[in-house]
C-alpha cells in the first residue's frame, strides 16, 4: 500500500517546500518574506507551509520544518507570532496555516502559535489527536477514534465534521474541509473544493484554496475544484507516492524522488524539475503520533 509522504512535500500561497532524504530541506518561489531561508537546516522529518486564498493581497507565508529531536523550526512571515515555535518540545506533527503554526505532541495534544482571531488556534482542550491540518481560517484535528475535530471560521460549514468516522486523513482548504475514509473513499464539507463523493482507493488527500487532490493506491491523482491556473492538470501523472495542494498549484512526489507540479508557476513555485526528496520520512517520525497522510 503507497503512503501519503505527509511532512515530505507542502505546497502554499506562492511557494512550495520539500524534504532532502539527509533531512535538509529545499523551497521556492516568492521569499519575500523569509519563506524560503530554509538552506541551514538539517536533522529535519517533516515540512508545511503556511497556505492562503489566492488573492491580490495575500502572498507572504512562513515555513516550519519539524526536527528529529521533538523540536520545531519555522521562518517567514511572523507577523503574528506563527514563527514562535523556538521552545516547542516533545513534537511529532506540524501543520501551518495563514498566519498560525499548530504541533502535535506525542502525548496527543497540540500547540498553536499566531492569530487566534478567528479561534482556528483554540486547541486547548484537544485531546487524543493523532493528525492535523491548518486552512484559512480554521484548524482540523484527527482523532484516535477515527472521528475529527475542528475549530475557527465555521460560516461555510468547514469545520462541520462531527458526524465523520472511520478516519485516516483530514486535510483543510480555504473554505472546506476533507477527510479520507479507511475504505479509501472521501468525504468533505463547506463550501469549494470540488466533488469528491465518487473517489475511491484513495490513500491521501490534501486541499488547496479551492481544490482538492486525491492520491490513489496505483499511483495515479485525482483532482477536483479549481482549475483555472490548471492546478487539476494531474491526469497523466504516474508512480506518485505524495501530493500537496497549494493556492493555486499542486504538486506530486514519484517514488523515485522527482517532483511533479501543475498549476500557476508564477515566482517559481512550481520550479521544482531538480528536486530530488525522501520518498519516506529521513531517520523515521520522531514519535509515534506521526501525522501520516494515508493508510
Amino acid at each position: 500500500m503507497r503512503h501519503g509522504g505527509m511532512g515530505v512535500l507542502a505546497a502554499g500561497r506562492r511557494h512550495s517546500a520539500g524534504l532532502r532524504a539527509d533531512g535538509t530541506v529545499v523551497a521556492v518561489g516568492d521569499g519575500r518574506a523569509g519563506e524560503c531561508a530554509v538552506d541551514g537546516w538539517t536533522g529535519v522529518v517533516a515540512v508545511a507551509v503556511g497556505n492562503v486564498h489566492t488573492a491580490r493581497n495575500t502572498g507572504r507565508a512562513h515555513t516550519v520544518g519539524l526536527r528529529a529531536d521533538g523540536t520545531v523550526l519555522a521562518t517567514g512571515r511572523g507577523d503574528d507570532g506563527e514563527c514562535a515555535v523556538a521552545g516547542w518540545r516533545g513534537v511529532v506533527a506540524v501543520a501551518a496555516g495563514w498566519r498560525r503554526t499548530l504541533g502535535l505532541r506525542a502525548d496527543g495534544t497540540v500547540l498553536a502559535a499566531g492569530r487566534a482571531a478567528e479561534g482556528a488556534c483554540a486547541v486547548d482542550g484537544w485531546r487524543g489527536i493523532r493528525a492535523l491540518s491548518c486552512g484559512d481560517w480554521h484548524s482540523v484535528g484527527l482523532c484516535d477514534d477515527g472521528t475529527a475535530v475542528a475549530t475557527g471560521n465555521d460560516r461555510y460549514g468547514q469545520c462541520a465534521v462531527g458526524g465523520w468516522h472511520d478516519l485516516v486523513a483530514v486535510s483543510a482548504g480555504y473554505l472546506h474541509t476533507v477527510g479520507l475514509r479507511a475504505d479509501g473513499t472521501v468525504v468533505a464539507t463547506g463550501r469549494g473544493g470540488g466533488d469528491v463523493a465518487g473517489w475511491h482507493a484513495v490513500v491521501a488527500v490534501s486541499a488547496g484554496s479551492g481544490h482538492t487532490v486525491g492520491l490513489r493506491a496505483d499511483g495515479t491523482v485525482l483532482a477536483a475544484g479549481d482549475d483555472d491556473l490548471g492546478q487539476c492538470a494531474v491526469g497523466t501523472w504516474r508512480d506518485v507516492v505524495a501530493v500537496a495542494a497549494g493556492s493555486a498549484h499542486t504538486l506530486g512526489l514519484r517514488a523515485d524522488g522527482t517532483v511533479v507540479a501543475a498549476g500557476e508557476g508564477s515566482g517559481g513555485r512550481c520550479d521544482v524539475d531538480g528536486w530530488t526528496l525522501a520518498v519516506t520520512p529521513p531517520g523515521g517520525s520522531p514519535g509515534a503520533r506521526s501525522a501520516h497522510r494515508g493508510r
